[in-house]
């Protein structure tokens, strides 16, 4: 749909068009303007034209439809041309309504093209797990992970760039919510399939087995919401199927305002029929169910509860009396003062109602920071009992178990009271994830926690849970972010306190500047996000084979450099997702610095390791692979050395050095991969690979985040963590440094 931005151009002719025909009558006197109104038109139909043929072309689906749509289009752009030459303004209204009926045709072909290949990178992201499923071996799982990542990659550029072209704000949500379960389920799916694969040879494992489904089963649920969100509004496809009746599942909030909605109506009507009537009953009944969840809550207070029963009691009472009122006046006519006294009581009785919904959720989200603490660190001991669990320690690991699940239900009671007092759309769905997520994959720490303990010596398992007890701290930041941000919109705070953060009197440049949030565009989320998730597959894929020859000595400086390097990449990954110990653009210009030194000094070592292997197929594919190093490297030095100025030319940068951070990672994998193979073809023992033993760009630096970018101070520390940098498991330090590495 690139192809497409000219329609843009079209766009911009449009008010122009409505020029003509709203002063067609006045067109002799500026005839040469409009002369050239119309020849501009007429340009850009063409050009319009031409990307839709493209799409033709490349479509046959769609060909003969998208042709006569094309050709539609070039006419009513003729004819547009030729009454304006004509300076009579005849035929503009026609004209110009055949145009937009054309050219609405032929975005519409090519919407329907769009949503076919999302469709498509769908069902082979779903074929690829398919695959996953039943894999035997793990070359097998690696080969399919490899299949996967790209399926995933193209989907989330897919995603994207759908999300960005959709206007209803749940639908953005939704997907939004989709492409994070995917993205973040992607790296689970990774572990718990590997601990599966590895753990075969003891196949009584279920608790592995459940991590590695109950990820499955996620992954396929988000991939059938992205489904329901692109179909819906397509023809054919307008009624919701009861499975995806749980994205559109309503709130309290909703439900009140909607009653007040009629009330007013039927106050404005003086009545209700009965239509309106039953339309009256059907919303309270909604309403009282949807204030269950606040009232058959444990840790909603007493107080609380017993106010909201009060309350729904006292909106019913009033809603019978309105009801009444109104049957009265169709069967017996009268005054409307009876009418008005009973509407102003629903609608006092709904605000009323509303505001001690609010309050008891707000009571409940106030301790949801504390609770989430408390939550990480009990997962935080989880895995420190799982990994040294005997028989003494099994009733602990039980025991802490037990008091996980315990927070794991308090916190999603307070999502699901969040999630009924949300004001926007987008909060409804973050929230409604946040409770699924929670619900589904809380539980899944202690399986994995289970897996550890039966398998002690498993370092697989061991990562599994690592991972697991990542995603739950995830979640965990998601529901305490959630709550903050309802607070902060339910706060009724005095307006006066909207001024506290203003500058104030004789403080002016005496004090740290602040951190300038800077939003991206959704061009640019996109772009960055597709960018950082290659790179995550590719940091992924490069764990895999490493852990794949784990009878190599642990020292070898092949594999360490390789996994330190995979680590590194992870962390410029997380970077794009706004986590992780890079928190600015300069932080990451430097990680990115360590990178290019650290495939510098692996680029050397396998130089002297390819003179031992060899000649022969295998040494020239090592030899080709390993020459593009260099280049790669030099390339990334470069592009990290360049200076920036202002926002968008720090965007750039931050792009540019992740794609060719991404491209040196692609050819290091493909060398390593091949030092491997001459290993395990018996070409050359691994373990004979030789030991061996950054500049401050300067510019403006940002911190990224899931929304923007964040100005930070230019000027960083010069600093640097020589271990870590050289190859010490990727935990480089970010800061200025001077580079003295040379190809």
């Amino acid at each position: 749909m690139d192809a497409l931005s000219d329609d843009d151009e079209y766009v911009c002719r449009e008010p122009q068009i409505s020029s003509l025909v709203a002063t067609r009558g006045e067109a002799a006197a500026g005839g040469a303007a409009v002369q050239r109104v119309g020849a501009a038109v007429c340009c850009a139909v063409e050009r319009f034209v031409a990307v839709g043929e493209t799409i033709a072309d490349d479509n046959p689906d769609v060909r003969h439809s998208m042709v006569l749509a094309c050709k539609e289009a070039r006419a009513a752009g003729r004819a547009i041309e030729r009454v304006c030459a004509g300076a009579d303004g005849a035929g503009m209204v026609s004209a110009a309504r055949a145009l937009l009926a054309s050219v609405t045709r032929v975005l519409l072909l090519a919407d329907m093209v769009v949503v076919r290949q999302l469709l498509l990178a769908k069902d082979k992201v779903a074929r690829s797990l398919d695959r996953l499923e039943s894999v035997s071996n793990f070359a097998e799982f690696v080969r399919a992970f490899t299949e996967f990542g790209g399926g995933m990659v193209e989907l989330a550029r897919l995603t994207a760039e759908r999300r960005a072209d959709l206007r209803d704000e749940r639908r953005k949500a939704q997907v939004a919510a989709a492409r994070n379960v995917l993205e973040r389920s992607t790296l689970m799916l990774l572990t718990s399939s590997k601990v599966l694969v590895t753990c075969l040879r003891h196949p009584g494992s279920a608790s592995a087995r459940e991590n590695r489904d109950t990820v499955f089963c996620q992954m396929r649920r988000a991939m059938d919401l992205i489904h329901y969100v692109v179909r819906d509004g397509l023809p054919g496809h307008e009624e919701h199927s009861h499975e995806a009746a749980q994205w559109e599942a309503g709130t309290a909030l909703g439900a009140l305002r909607g009653l007040s909605t009629q009330v007013r109506t039927a106050r404005a009507r003086g009545g209700a029929d009965a239509g309106r009537r039953r339309a009256l009953a059907a919303t309270l009944r909604a309403l009282v169910e949807r204030t269950h969840d606040f009232t058959d809550s444990a840790y909603t207070s007493h107080e609380h509860r017993q106010r909201i029963l009060a309350l729904a009691e006292r909106i019913a009472y009033e809603l019978e009396r309105l009801v009444a009122v109104a049957v009265s006046l169709e069967e017996q006519g009268g005054s409307g003062a009876a009418l008005e006294s009973a509407c102003t009581g629903a609608t006092s009785a709904a605000s009323e109602l509303e505001r001690a919904l609010v309050s008891a959720a707000r009571e409940q989200a106030r301790d949801l920071s504390s609770l989430a603490d408390d939550a990480r660190k009990l997962a935080s001991d989880l895995a420190h009992i799982a990994s040294s669990c005997g028989e003494r320690e099994s009733e602990r690991l039980h025991n802490i178990a037990s008091q996980l699940h315990e927070q794991l239900d308090h916190i999603i009671e307070v999502c699901k009271l969040l999630r009924h007092i949300a004001m926007s759309e987008t909060l409804q769905v973050s929230a409604k994830f946040a409770e699924i997520n929670l619900r589904i994959y809380g539980p899944q720490v202690v399986t994995a926690a289970r897996t550890l303990a039966a398998h002690p010596s498993s370092a697989a398992a061991r990562e599994n849970l690592d991972v697991f007890v990542d995603m739950w701290a995830w979640l965990l930041a998601d529901a305490a972010r959630l709550a903050k941000e309802l607070l902060d919109l339910t706060d009724e705070r005095p307006d006066k306190q909207q001024y506290s953060s203003l500058p104030r009197p004789g403080k002016h440049g005496t004090t740290s500047k602040p951190l300038k949030a800077v939003r991206l565009d959704s061009d640019e989320q996109a772009k960055i996000a597709k960018s950082g998730l290659e790179m995550k597959m590719m940091s992924s894929e490069m764990d895999a084979e490493t852990e794949k020859w784990q009878g190599a000595d642990e020292n070898n400086d092949i594999v360490k450099r390789a996994k330190n390097m995979s680590s590194m990449a992870f962390a410029m990954y997380q970077f794009t997702k706004g986590e992780g110990r890079l928190n600015t653009t300069q932080d990451l210009f430097t990680q990115a610095e360590y990178f290019a030194e650290e495939a510098n000094r692996l680029y050397k070592i396998i130089r002297q390791f390819s003179y031992q292997v060899p000649a022969g197929t295998i040494k020239k594919e090592l030899l080709e692979h390993l020459d593009k190093v260099p280049t790669y490297v030099q390339q990334l030095q470069f592009t990290v050395k360049e200076p920036t100025v202002g926002r968008a030319a720090t965007f750039s940068k931050v792009d540019n050095v992740i794609q060719e951070t991404k491209h040196l990672m692609n050819v290091i994998s493909k060398v390593v991969t091949t030092c491997f193979d001459c290993a395990n073809k018996g070409l050359i023992p691994l373990d004979k690979a030789i030991n061996k033993t950054s500049t401050n760009t300067g510019g403006d630096s940002y911190k990224l985040d899931f929304t923007g970018l964040s100005a930070a101070g230019a000027g960083r520390g010069s600093s640097r963590d020589e271990e870590a940098a050289g190859g010490g498991g990727g935990d480089a330090k970010p800061g200025g440094s001077s580079s003295d590495t040379a190809m």
